[in-house]
C-alpha cells in the first residue's frame, strides 16, 4: 500500500512517522525542508503536493478545515478514483461534509477522523481514532490508520468524528478549568494542592486533569508546551457550533467557551492548554501548588 501524509506538524510528523515504518509514505509539508527532514528520519519520501495523488490512501493532518480544503482543491486535478482521504484535522463537521461532497464527485471517499491523545500517544502509536464517514471505506484505510492508532471507532457519517473530538475536548476544557477553580480555593483555604489531589484522585472529583495534568505541569510549574491553548479555544468554538446544530442551550459548555476566551487573549494562544489556569491564579492571586 502506498500512503501519503500533508502536515507534519505536532502530530502529523510522528503519525508520517509510524505510517513509513510500515509502508511507501509519501510526504508534503508547507515547510518542504520539514519533510525533507522526516524523510531523513523515518524513510518516507517528500514530493511535490501533486505527487501526494499517486497514494491510494491520504491523510491530511492540518490546523483547520480550511486549510484542508484549500489543499483539496489543489489536488482535485490529480487524484484517482477510489482514493481514501484521512482527514485527522481537528475541523468542523459541516465543512467536512462539503469537502466529501466535492471529493465524491471524483469517486474519493472522505473520513473525518480526528485524534486524541496528544503529541504522547502520536510518539507511541496508541492515538484513539474518532471515524466519519462510510464503513467500507474505513476498512479499506484501517490497516494504515492503526500504524499509529490504539483504538479507532466508527461513530457515524461524514461530520460525526470531528463533532465527537470537539465536544470531546469541550469536556477537557470543563474539567480543567473547574478542578483548577476548586483547587485555588483550596489552597487559598490552607490546603496545599499536592494534597488535595491526593484526595480527590482517590474520590468520585477525579479526572485527567486532577490524575495527570495539574499534578504534572500546574503544581511542578513545569508548563511544557504540547497543545497550545489557541487550538482548544477553536475546538471549543466547532462544540459550539454543533451545540447550535442541536437546538442545545448548554449553559456550562458555552460558559466554558467564554472563559476560555478570556484565557487565550490573557495568557496568550501560543500557550499550552494547561496554561489557562493561570488566569484562575491570577483572578485567585495565588499559585495551585
Amino acid at each position: 500500500m502506498k500512503v501519503g501524509f500533508i502536515g507534519l506538524g505536532a502530530m502529523g510528523y510522528p503519525m508520517a512517522g509510524h505510517l513509513a515504518q510500515r509502508f511507501e509514505t509519501l510526504v508534503w509539508n508547507r515547510t518542504r525542508e520539514k519533510a525533507q527532514a522526516h524523510a531523513e528520519a523515518f524513510g518516507s519520501k517528500a514530493v511535490a503536493l501533486e505527487e501526494v495523488a499517486a497514494a491510494s490512501v491520504i491523510f491530511t493532518c492540518l490546523p483547520t478545515s480550511r486549510e484542508v480544503g484549500e489543499i483539496a482543491a489543489r489536488l482535485a486535478p490529480h487524484l484517482k478514483a477510489d482514493t481514501v482521504w484521512v482527514d485527522c484535522t481537528s475541523g468542523e463537521p459541516e465543512a467536512s461534509r462539503t469537502i466529501a461532497a466535492r471529493l465524491a464527485e471524483q469517486g474519493v471517499a472522505f473520513l473525518d477522523a480526528p485524534v486524541s491523545g496528544g503529541t504522547i500517544g502520536a510518539e507511541r502509536g496508541t492515538l484513539t481514532v474518532m471515524v466519519g464517514g462510510d464503513v467500507a471505506a474505513l476498512e479499506r484505510a484501517r490497516e494504515a490508520i492503526e500504524a499509529f492508532a490504539g483504538k479507532i471507532v466508527h461513530v457515524g457519517p461524514v461530520g460525526a468524528g470531528h463533532a465527537v473530538k470537539a465536544v470531546n475536548n469541550a469536556l477537557l476544557a470543563v474539567n480543567l478549568w473547574a478542578a483548577g477553580e476548586g483547587l485555588a480555593a483550596l489552597v487559598k483555604q490552607g490546603v496545599r494542592a499536592e494534597v488535595a489531589l491526593e484526595v480527590i484522585n482517590a474520590s468520585s472529583g477525579r479526572s485527567n486533569a486532577t490524575e495527570n495534568l495539574i499534578p504534572e505541569r500546574v503544581v511542578t510549574r513545569a508548563w511544557p508546551l504540547t497543545f497550545k491553548l489557541g487550538l482548544l479555544a477553536k475546538d471549543i468554538g466547532i462544540a459550539m457550533r454543533v451545540l447550535d446544530g442541536a437546538d442545545l442551550p448548554a449553559p456550562v459548555l458555552r460558559l466554558v467557551h467564554e472563559v476560555y476566551q478570556a484565557a487565550k487573549r490573557e495568557i496568550g494562544a501560543d500557550a499550552d492548554h494547561v496554561e489557562a489556569l493561570k488566569l484562575i491564579e491570577r483572578w485567585a492571586e495565588t499559585e495551585i501548588r
